[in-house]
């Protein structure tokens, strides 16, 4: 799974698990930009699979293949976070790496559907923790929701970043390479600090299997999905949907968007101005145009009145 030549003049690549020279160019320039490791990979991973659709290095293509291949990505029916990963990495490859922005000028990305997040209740949400296994899976589900966390800012916790003492929590090394700080409740603080006690664990908050190493993703995954049987909820559940809940709970408890937005870590308000649409308060408090519109219904007449 690489793209790249073999030396020399640009020659079509057969599909080889090496680190050729165009590949590690790539890998490089990513990195002089302070690229996530995970960016990188998928980067890599887009780019590998463009050239292995023409079995050639992508210096021997130009716009033509790369427009046919996006219109085979679109009859795949890959999804839109993947198409547009695929645009931003041929975008940096071209543009950065080669040399050649004329080719991807015009590149265009998909549009994004307008989808509202999926968001349990508080009811919801406390029946899901109390399905949860006790211990690690509890944990990590009540630390996901009351922190309003990424999956992946969940599982690169590590013990140092639970601050007591200033009842903080603080997230490193987050989206777009930002830290932030997350307020921490009386109540996590004593359940983590019994996790601790139990489990001891040294780096990571929730390590993985392998010393040094941090949960699996997918491991996460499994335990909602497992904990939402066991809670007996019919929504589908992953980790983000307690993300999206907390957000949604902050703002029905009258949290100011500004501060959700900070505590989530958006780049963006109108990222975080969303969760006004899916707000059950801000919904209820909102007046029903309807009620405006058709007049009251008469009340009839008693017998004393007639």
């Amino acid at each position: 799974m690489v793209f790249a030549y073999g030396g020399g003049s640009p020659e079509p690549l057969t599909v080889r698990c090496i680190m050729t020279p165009l590949r590690q160019r790539f890998s490089d320039d990513l990195r002089l930009r302070n690229k996530s490791p995970r960016t990188i990979e998928a980067y890599v991973h887009a780019v590998a699979k463009f050239a292995r659709h023409y079995n050639k290095s992508p210096e021997l293509l130009g716009p033509d293949q790369i427009r046919q291949y996006q219109l085979h990505l679109i009859e795949q029916k890959v999804s839109w976070s993947q198409f547009n990963q695929g645009v931003c990495a041929l975008r940096f490859l071209y543009n950065v790496t080669l040399k050649r922005p004329h080719l991807v000028e015009h590149l265009p990305f998909a549009k994004r559907p307008r989808l509202l997040p999926s968001v349990l209740t508080r009811d919801e949400v406390a029946h899901l923790l109390t399905a949860a296994l006790p211990g690690r899976d509890r944990m990590l589900l009540e630390t996901a929701y009351s922190c309003g966390l990424r999956l992946q800012e969940l599982l690169g916790l590590q013990v140092s970043d639970v601050d007591g003492a200033r009842m903080v929590l603080h997230v490193r090394h987050a989206k777009g390479s930002r830290d932030r700080l997350v307020p921490l409740s009386t109540t996590l603080l004593v359940q983590l600090r019994a996790y601790w006690q139990e489990y001891r664990p040294t780096t990571y908050l929730f390590p993985g299997l392998k010393p040094g190493t941090a949960l699996h993703d997918g491991t996460v995954q499994r335990i909602c999905r497992r904990t939402a049987l066991r809670a007996g909820l019919s929504k589908r559940i992953h980790p983000h949907t307690l993300r999206h809940s907390f957000a949604t709970h902050l703002l029905e408890a009258g949290v100011d968007l500004l501060n959700v937005q900070k505590i989530l870590g958006h780049s963006h308000f109108n990222t975080t101005a969303k969760y006004l649409h899916i707000s059950q308060r801000r919904l209820q408090d909102l007046p029903s145009l309807l009620d405006g519109l058709i007049p009251p219904t008469p009340t009839p007449p008693t017998e004393a009145q007639s």
